[in-house]
């Protein structure tokens, strides 16, 4: 297969991550090299947890090391490493842009990343690089998710429409800060550069690497913010790795995975460990019916299904028509630790 991967950590493994390698005749990449120790509610020892965090952060650096181009599809720690500026030399980074569709902790983060990026490769500090930028008029995101808009909740409609006007409000107040705040430019350093990879396109060769515009971390008007998904393709094979959409909870992001059809799908799940606090039951429903969509319609090779599921022992009971659908129809789906030949470490402790 001109086209590989290789799942370098992941939760099933232990620690938050969801970090792979992918390889071409003409590039090597590695997608959200970044990693978190698990939760308290994590059914291990605080001296389990720590080792999986070390072992798979010694695992991701040494896979870094293979890759050309490092993916950061956003600014969570389990993504990228904020500190560790060893990881980005000689590479070419295709990251999340840090000025517009972006909550405030991670613009916090971004500010403090590319402000450590700069002086450590470039002896510059980011103040004196910082662009004034133009005042731009940001549309309601939801025109851009017509199948979520439309769809029927019943009981619900009430509560998701003052939620949405809410999120709304909070989008408003957002865009604003966004105009209202510098702009941290693309840098080109001796040993590192930085281009902001939203809704853009890059060619290696005959390697073609696509990423959505932001979508959601989750839900509609996610506070957590915004993510941009990676589509790498080669001849006639395709790999999407999802980033943090949680199932996908929203519809038309299960439609456009739909409608790309890659070969190799890397898809995270919804937060079942949060089932009742940051996760209700309907948008579980929604994840879950998105996912048995996506299994069912796709003629993928390989489905790694991983990512905020295995943080609990019972995430394939929370998700199980998305794993019969799968056996059902003799389709692949994995965690990363199964395809690795591992049992998931939620299950195994």
């Amino acid at each position: 297969m001109p086209l590989s991967f290789r799942p370098v950590w992941f939760d099933s493994m232990g620690a938050k991550s969801s970090c792979v390698l992918v390889k071409t005749p003409d590039i090597s990449i590695i997608i959200d090299p970044g990693i978190a120790i698990m939760q308290p509610s994590f059914p291990a020892s605080e001296e389990k947890k720590v080792e999986w965090l070390i072992k798979g952060e010694k695992a991701i650096k040494n896979a870094s090391r293979e890759a050309d181009v490092l993916v950061i599809s956003h600014y969570h720690y389990d993504h990228y490493f904020p500190d560790d500026l060893e990881v980005y030399r000689g590479k070419r980074l295709l990251a999340k842009n840090p000025n517009e569709y972006i909550n405030d902790s991670q613009r916090k983060r971004a500010d403090y990343f590319y402000s450590n990026l700069c002086r450590y490769f470039g002896g510059l500090k980011l103040e004196d690089l910082w662009k004034k930028r133009e005042a731009k008029k940001y549309s309601n995101p939801m025109d851009k998710l017509p199948i979520a808009v439309s769809k029927d909740f019943g009981e619900y409609n009430t509560r998701r429409k003052q939620l949405l006007e809410k999120g709304l409000k909070w989008f408003e107040n957002r865009a604003d800060m966004w105009n209202r705040s510098p702009k941290i430019p693309e840098v080109k350093f001796e040993d590192v550069e930085v281009h902001f990879a939203d809704g853009r396109e890059f060619q290696f060769g005959d390697t073609k690497v696509r990423f959505t515009g932001p979508m959601f971390h989750g839900i509609e008007f996610s506070r957590v913010g915004w993510v941009i998904s990676t589509v790498i393709e080669y001849e006639d094979e395709k790999l999407i790795h999802s980033s943090d959409l949680n199932g996908p909870i929203i519809e038309d992001y299960a439609e456009w995975i739909v409608k790309e059809n890659p070969n190799i799908l890397i898809l995270d799940g919804p937060m079942t460990y949060m089932l009742g606090y940051l996760l209700n039951k309907i948008n579980l429903r929604r994840a879950v019916d998105n996912a048995v969509k996506i299994v069912r319609k796709i003629d993928a090779e390989i489905i790694i299904y991983d990512h905020h599921l295995p943080r609990e022992r019972h995430f394939k009971e929370h998700t199980k028509e998305v794993w019969k659908t799968a056996e059902r129809l003799d389709k692949n789906l994995l965690t990363a630790a199964e395809f690795l030949g591992m049992k998931p470490k939620v299950l195994e402790v």
